[in-house]
């Protein structure tokens, strides 16, 4: 006599494979938590109104000392929400998410964080850019109202195992290179990457008082640019002060809207009519506007913010098409020039003849 074949029943077989297909699944949940990648997550970040006031109600644009005037509509200065770090890894998880959002962008470390550095060493030099990136958009603001305001160019660092290292020192006025004088910082960097390496280059100083030409012979600094190893800094004789409060923001990308803001507060009007206007790029002493990362996250920002227009570098056009928001109109801007011009023509309306990014690119 044979024993009856024991059959497991249906609800029984079910519950075992739920089970088991829970058990994978909070394994995979689990690694996914527990193993860091090497990359970071770039997402759209909050904008700020450069027009707009603090939490205790002070102007976040601060004039003294001379006449300021009220103003309305929006200047914002958009940012980027970066998750990781060279302390903190991204678990796989976020990796995967940033993938799956498509206003996010997921890139290696080595490519948002520089080399061999500390997120405290980061946040230091975020906030030493930032300033510096104020100091000069102040100036840019004030000049373009026609105030003076002069300036001398010092030898800011020196890198070490570099042709300056041991002939030029920390604190040196550049009056000249080769002859030429030089007014800005562009001026001096200008003047002495415009060569060869190997070539030599004259540079002029004042140091403690009196004025010498040191002889540098230039190097390689890599992508085919020749240079010293110096870095310059400009300092500004302001006629009046205006103080910029940005919160707990680095880095310099904000110049070029910082500037815009500090103009419109030294002049009578409204300057944007009123309109919500964001935008991004650095800004040199000279009034060039430079490119920045994170564009396209930025452009997300300005649109949830509000804004119905973007001033965009022009070196960061081929960023921008096939990026650009529903709602924004983005605008290429070279200089400061351009962008208070644009910002001035968007109050009036006059927006028939913007160039566009497409133009850009299809031009270079």
């Amino acid at each position: 006599m044979t024993d009856p074949v024991h059959t497991v029943p249906r609800s029984e077989r079910i519950a075992r494979w739920i089970l088991a297909v829970a058990f994978v699944i909070l394994v995979v949940v689990i690694a996914g938590m527990l193993i860091k990648v090497p990359y970071a997550v770039e997402r759209p970040g909050p904008a700020t109104d450069t027009l707009g006031t603090l939490d205790d109600g002070t102007q976040l644009v601060q004039v003294s000392g001379a006449k300021s005037y009220p103003t309305e509509g929006a200047l914002y200065f958009t940012t980027v929400r970066v998750l990781g770090g060279p302390e903190r890894h991204i678990t796989g998880w976020e990796w995967v998410m940033g993938h799956l959002d498509s206003n996010s962008r997921v890139l290696p470390e080595e490519q948002v964080f520089p080399q061999d550095t500390s997120e405290a060493e980061i946040e230091e030099m975020n906030a030493a850019q930032m300033q510096g990136s104020q100091k000069t958009s102040i100036a840019v603001g004030m000049r373009s109202t026609g105030a003076k305001v002069p300036q001398t160019n010092l030898v800011g660092s020196i890198a070490k195992g570099f042709p300056a290292s041991g002939k030029l020192e920390l604190e040196d006025e550049i009056i000249s290179v080769d002859g030429k004088k030089t007014t800005t910082v562009e001026d001096v960097v200008d003047g002495i990457s415009d060569r060869k390496a190997g070539d030599k280059v004259i540079v002029a100083v004042r140091r403690d008082g009196t004025q010498r030409e040191v002889t540098v012979t230039t190097a390689d600094l890599g992508g085919g640019r020749a240079g010293v190893g110096i870095g310059v800094e400009a300092k500004y004789d302001y006629p009046f002060e205006v103080r910029i409060d940005a919160g707990n923001v680095g880095g310099p990308s904000a110049g070029m809207m910082f500037a815009l803001a500090v103009r419109d507060r030294l002049t009578p009007g409204a300057m944007t009519g009123g309109e919500q206007i964001a935008g991004t790029g650095t800004i040199d002493d000279s009034g060039t506007v430079g490119p920045i990362g994170g564009i396209a996250q930025k452009m997300v920002g300005a649109q949830q913010s509000g804004a119905t227009w973007f001033l965009a570098p022009e070196s960061n056009c081929g960023d921008v098409v096939g990026h650009v928001p529903e709602g924004l109109g983005v605008v290429p801007v070279g200089d400061f020039t351009d962008a208070s011009d644009t910002v001035e023509s968007i109050a009036k309306g006059d927006t028939a003849d913007f160039p566009t990014c497409e133009d850009v690119v299809k031009a270079s």
